[in-house]
């Protein structure tokens, strides 16, 4: 049985654990949690956001595809928890234990406070600076996502919602981008050399700088309004196979040699 917000506030007033409580889908946005048994408790897909969870025991909750956004989780006991897929942008998680936490997936920012010393480049989690070397990541949801200087070389994306995502200076040579959605998505220096870009959706991606060279296939990709794309770049792009070139997208209903502006397909 799912325990409500206003049955778990009389819980915590009456200093009731809630240790192993159904709390799946429940809405506990800034409420004060500080110090709170949890342990063990079924948070999945719980809001949190701006909820302060200081001191909070949470050791071996599930907290997937939890909004933990803004909440203040400093000296939370978070070891053994499942934090899969959780948003833990701008969270503070200074002196938290994470020892065996699961947070692959998980998404952070340049505002996400880490205990000192926690190897988070390295956790599985998605952000700034993340080493995602060859990661799974087909069809996530990484939409306005802070990327800026991740590893992304030969990850899979296909699928992927990247709109609005903050690429510059990430490193994607080898990714699988295929039919991913790239709409104005900031790619400045971004290195794609060997990528597969096949039905991506690149309108209004900002590409200044980008390498963009031996990708591996640029059939039905769209760079309508695409920015920052020299000319010789777009030649480079413009002499690729005619077969490419002519084909439409099947989201967009452009073809890439359109898209690009192309005067003539070889």
């Amino acid at each position: 049985m799912t325990i409500t917000a206003d049955e778990l506030t009389k819980a915590l007033s009456e200093g009731k654990n809630l240790a192993k409580a159904n709390l799946q889908g429940i809405n506990l946005a800034q409420m004060d949690l500080s110090n709170a048994d949890l342990s063990a408790a079924n948070l999945i897909g719980a809001n949190l956001s701006e909820t302060n969870l200081k001191g909070a025991n949470l050791e071996g909750a599930d907290l997937r595809g939890v909004n933990l956004s803004k909440a203040n989780l400093e000296g939370a006991n978070l070891q053994n928890s499942y934090l899969f897929r959780s948003n833990l942008e701008g969270c503070c998680l200074k002196e938290a234990q994470l020892q065996g936490a699961k947070i692959q997936l998980a998404r952070y920012d340049s505002y996400t406070v880490w205990p000192e010393g926690y190897n988070y480049r390295d956790s599985g989690a998605v952000g700034p600076k993340a080493n995602l070397n060859g990661a799974f990541l087909n069809t996530a949801n990484l939409k306005n996502a802070d990327l800026k200087g991740a590893n992304l070389r030969g990850a899979y994306l296909s699928g992927a919602d990247l709109t609005g995502a903050n690429l510059e200076d990430a490193a994607l040579s080898g990714a699988n981008l295929q039919g991913a959605l790239l709409t104005g998505a900031y790619l400045r220096k971004a290195r794609l050399i060997g990528a597969e870009l096949q039905g991506a959706d690149l309108r209004a991606a900002d590409l200044t700088d980008a390498n963009l060279e031996q990708l591996q296939n640029l059939a039905g990709a769209d760079f309508t309004l695409a920015q920052g794309l020299t000319e010789d770049t777009k030649a480079m792009l413009c002499s690729r196979p005619a077969q490419e070139l002519g084909t439409w997208n099947p989201f967009t209903r452009s073809n890439t040699a359109q898209s690009l502006g192309c005067t003539s397909v070889s």
